[in-house]
């Protein structure tokens, strides 16, 4: 893998509102931060060779809006060990899919985040925060390690 995208999930609504936290969908303003995030990956001409993607609704809306705005992308494989992911077990599923040149990962805060400090810092606990329909996209320099990773784009709805 030289390139690892990852993508929070995009605002979703109220745990009140839906009950199960895994079922909760997206609001009104993360569906328009989806589709931005989907337009921000096709204007820089970012294209995921693989997508892994949490059970959660609110992630496979993110992922399925996003991924709209790309061409001729494959379907996000949906990985249940991505919802409530600590760094560590979101690296040894990303390390499943090494041979694979460009892979984005659809999940949750704060696993996303913790992820990005861990490869680019070398440190978990080292984390500046990803918004909801944050993307980081990384450039890894050899092996998927701590330390390993350089933070090339970092955008924000």
């Amino acid at each position: 893998m030289h390139e690892l995208i990852l993508l929070r999930h995009a605002e979703a609504v109220p745990i009140e509102t839906s009950g199960d936290d895994r079922q909760r969908p997206l609001s009104s303003h993360g569906e328009q931060e989806a589709q931005a995030a989907g337009l921000w990956l096709a204007s820089h001409n970012i294209r995921p060779q693989r997508v892994l993607c949490s059970p959660a609704r609110r992630t496979t809306e993110t992922a399925r809006l996003a991924l709209t705005a790309l061409d001729s992308l494959p379907v996000p494989q949906l990985a249940g060990e991505i919802y409530d992911a600590s760094p560590g077990e979101l690296l040894a599923l990303l390390d499943q899919h090494g041979d694979i040149g460009s892979v984005m990962l659809v999940g949750h805060n704060p696993g996303i985040e913790r992820l990005v400090a861990l490869l680019v810092e070398g440190r978990s606990d080292d984390f500046r925060g990803m918004p909801p329909g944050a993307l980081a996209v990384l450039h890894l320099d050899g092996m998927l390690e701590p330390g390993n990773a350089r933070l090339d784009a970092f955008w924000s709805p």
